[in-house]
């Protein structure tokens, strides 16, 4: 029986998949036009899986040569001669298991034996041979490479792709046969490769991989690419889902990011006693959030080691700052290359509900470490498996008044939604979870649902200078309630008033029937 599948590969006999039909027509129709590309996306965004359903359409009209440089060392990458052999034997390997003519490969194999006296003249010598093994092949030959960040620290590399466009060059006029297309799939594109191995004086923008064509395919599954994927699941395994509600479920979670997809279905499958419900969605989701994986370490390292990064993250997280997409800007290129910033808008955003929360909570973990004055016992908020919301903001008032009442208006603007959260996360931790609403957050207000004993709880964070700050809050909290369908909501004002009055209570019954709950701290 297929599985959801989250680590290597995915084989459409063994797995279960979202349908990248379109997706992979396009590619192939780039390919078919003889283009050179680069596939950059972040980790774990199913570049392998496109490069192997490529070949696995394209391996009966075409050679298709699908190596990958995982595993290379740093040997490999220390002459052009050392490159060469590596390469040599990635390509042998291919021809070998493809069952081409043995004289193509034992010339093709006859590389490893070169003795140039000049490291340079390798690289030469294996242009001839890739002229000689395309103009021999009885196909047209296609060039897949795997994992080129591996060889992101060196200027090998760069010579083997300047290598390669001239070729393609030469190709243009009549002067040379080569490879139909080649397709790298990294981390990065060859632009931030370029400018990691020039030395200083020599970086400039004149890449030797300007030949390639861009790469505009959206790689993150849509709804009806991830319903695909269920109803196929739902054909064999008959749990009676809404296939339609849960694929738009897990898209708003996930934004189409392919990992976090199968990972979703992969713990309702096994984890989640194949109930699927928009609130099992809910418990995968919190789930996921406190397992570790390669990819939440990713994330958080990347954005620890690049301060710009993480500036930007905290200001537009904490602050509401709104950032306009500008993709020169270092800090949002590296955003995006890693999978953090999407453009929406044309503004930067976070690129998706998991990893926005997974970093909210990795600064309240830090800032729980730096700050030990929120210290409260969450089960005095929990009666019959249900969150008693009035007085979990009646407690956090008070904590407030108690502990931060000197503090001046510019750290309230700046920590006052951090603090909110670092008191409310122990309480439902475990058995709830929360999620900033990104629609709603700007520097004035912030939307937060709590999820907690299959109820929702919408709580507006708000700075307030005045009563018509106040009045605001109230009529966008209600907006977000009727966009919601909830008759119930909570409002949390930071007063910057001289003389708080810390009001506290329900408010009178509001347009519709619904009922708000305000604390001012």
């Amino acid at each position: 029986m297929k599985k959801f599948n989250v680590t290597g590969t995915c084989i459409p006999e063994k797995h279960y998949m979202a349908d990248i039909s379109d997706k992979l027509s396009r590619i192939i129709g780039m390919i078919e036009n003889e283009e050179y590309f680069t596939i950059n996306r972040a980790r774990q965004y199913g570049k392998t899986t496109t490069l192997s359903q490529i070949d696995r359409k394209l391996r009966e009209k075409y050679t298709v040569l699908r190596i990958s440089f995982e595993g290379a060392g740093e040997s490999v990458f220390k002459s052009d001669q050392g490159f060469m052999r590596f390469f040599v034997k990635k390509v042998e390997r291919e021809l070998s298991f493809l069952e081409r003519p043995r004289e193509l490969v034992q010339e093709w194999r006859s590389l490893a034996d070169y003795s140039g006296e000049a490291d340079e003249d390798a690289l030469d010598y294996l242009s001839e041979k890739i002229t000689k093994l395309c103009r021999n092949n009885k196909q047209d030959v296609i060039l897949l490479i795997d994992e080129v960040d591996k060889s992101s620290d060196n200027q090998i590399f760069l010579n083997f792709l300047g290598m390669l466009r001239n070729k393609y060059l030469f190709r243009q006029e009549g002067r040379d046969i080569t490879f139909k297309s080649v397709v790298l799939a990294g981390v990065y594109d060859i632009k931030n490769l370029k400018l990691k191995l020039r030395p200083e004086d020599e970086r400039r923008y004149n890449s030797p991989w300007n030949i390639a064509s861009d790469f505009n395919v959206d790689m993150s599954f849509s709804p009806d690419e991830i319903a695909a994927m269920l109803r196929e699941y739902e054909q064999d395994c008959h749990t009676d889902m809404d296939i339609g509600q849960i694929s738009r479920d897990i898209y708003f979670y996930t934004n189409g990011y392919p990992f976090l997809v199968s990972r979703i279905c992969k713990w309702l499958d096994e984890e989640g006693g194949r109930i699927w419900t928009s609130e099992h969605v809910k418990n995968a989701v919190n789930a996921i959030l406190q397992l570790d994986s390669t990819l939440f370490d990713d994330l958080i390292k990347n954005v620890e080691h690049h301060s710009e990064l993480q500036q930007m993250l905290r200001q537009i997280l904490l602050e509401g700052r709104q950032f306009a997409f500008v993709g020169t800007d270092a800090a949002i290129d590296l955003g995006c290359i890693f999978g953090i910033f999407v453009k929406r808008d044309h503004c930067v955003a976070i690129s998706n509900v998991i990893f926005e929360t997974y970093l909210y909570n990795h600064m309240l973990s830090k800032k729980n470490r730096e700050d030990t004055r929120f210290s409260v016992e969450g089960s005095q908020f929990v009666h019959d498996g249900k969150l008693d919301m009035p007085k979990v903001l009646l407690k956090f008032q008070e904590v407030m008044k108690a502990e931060y009442r000197k503090e001046d208006e510019r750290f309230t603007e700046q920590q006052g939604r951090l603090l909110f959260l670092c008191f409310i996360k122990p309480i439902i931790n475990g058995t709830g979870h929360y999620y900033v609403e990104p629609e709603t957050r700007n520097s004035t207000r912030m939307d937060i649902v709590v999820s907690y004993g299959g109820k929702e709880h919408i709580i507006e964070l708000k700075l307030w200078h005045g009563e018509k700050y106040r009045a605001d809050g109230i009529k966008q909290l209600q907006g977000y309630l009727d966009s919601r369908s909830a008759s119930q909501g909570y409002l949390v004002s930071f007063s910057f008033l001289q003389e708080k009055s810390y009001k506290s209570g329900w408010l009178p019954q509001q347009e519709g029937g619904r009922q708000i709950f305000e604390v001012q701290v």
